[in-house]
């Protein structure tokens, strides 16, 4: 099985690590704007091979795994270039406008339009890890649009990967993932933005920074090249989850200045409820 990935980074690099453990035979081929990531790559035993997009006739399986933006004129000259029994995946935090740039295409049944949702802060080749997949949620948008022997293909890999699999159309996906990942980006973006405004002794940060600060602004060490790109795409949706953040702050900072701190103590108690939500969470 030829297996390309295109966009060497946490998650392309990560799925076809497993994918080489869960089959054997598969030829990893490496498709990356820096020759630094395919060099790396080769170094870490994430990929066999160095390719270029004329290789992809060649492929069984592309995985897709570059920011967003980029992704809108990538993708259909992957279509261009695969052969009809080619599976092409793609692995974007946003599902709308991708999904539309290729519902025309001659060879959109070969398209999986997915998200997995799993990840870390950490960028490039090194970050990829064995078993990052296991027990995560991979949602598939326009399941119906892809061949079916296609679909079969990557359910078997999802499977074997761990993942559990939930259907939802773009728009819908795009309007949840703003609330429940883009939002708490933006968040911890923010959060470290203040910090750093505010205290402007790197030291008192790292010795005063507890382990709360630091998971809570853990995600502001993500890459801003992949960020940005979401956030535009997604651009009404976020603006429509931030305004609601941004009242409930507000609500807060009046229950400060009103010293009405029973309220506050309310608040919280309702809020930890999401413990029984994300309990399954690991």
């Amino acid at each position: 099985m030829n297996v390309f990935v295109i966009g060497i980074g946490l998650i392309g690099g990560s799925m076809v690590l497993d994918i080489q453990d869960n089959y054997p035979e598969a030829i990893i081929h490496g498709i990356d704007a820096n020759p630094e990531h395919l060099e790396k790559a080769l170094a870490l035993k994430i990929i066999h091979k160095k390719a270029t997009f004329s290789d992809l006739e060649f492929a069984d399986v592309v995985i897709i795994s570059i920011p967003v933006d980029i992704q809108l004129a990538v993708i259909p000259k992957v279509l261009d270039t695969v052969n009809d029994h080619c599976l092409v995946i793609d692995v974007g935090s946003t599902k709308s406008q991708i999904c539309e740039a290729v519902k025309n295409h001659p060879k959109r049944r070969n398209f999986l339009a997915t998200h997995p949702i799993a990840g870390t802060e950490f960028s490039g080749p090194q970050a990829a890890l064995r078993g990052l997949f296991k027990s995560k949620t991979n949602i598939i948008c326009e399941v119906e649009k892809t061949a079916f022997k296609l679909q079969e293909k990557a359910l078997e890999i999802f499977t074997k990967l761990g993942m559990r699999i939930r259907y939802m159309e773009p728009k819908s996906h795009d309007k949840h993932i703003a609330y429940v990942s883009h939002l708490s980006h933006i968040s911890s973006f923010m959060l470290g933005k203040t910090v750093i405004e505010k205290e402007k002794n790197e030291r008192d940060i790292f010795d005063m920074a507890g382990s709360g600060f630091a998971s809570t602004v853990r995600l502001a060490k993500s890459s801003p090249a992949m960020w940005t790109p979401i956030f535009q795409q997604n651009k009404e949706n976020v603006i429509e989850t931030l305004e609601e953040y941004i009242t409930n702050l507000q609500q807060f900072k009046e229950l400060m200045l009103n010293d009405d701190f029973s309220e506050i103590h309310q608040e919280m108690e309702n809020t930890n409820y999401i413990k029984q939500i994300l309990n399954g969470i690991k």
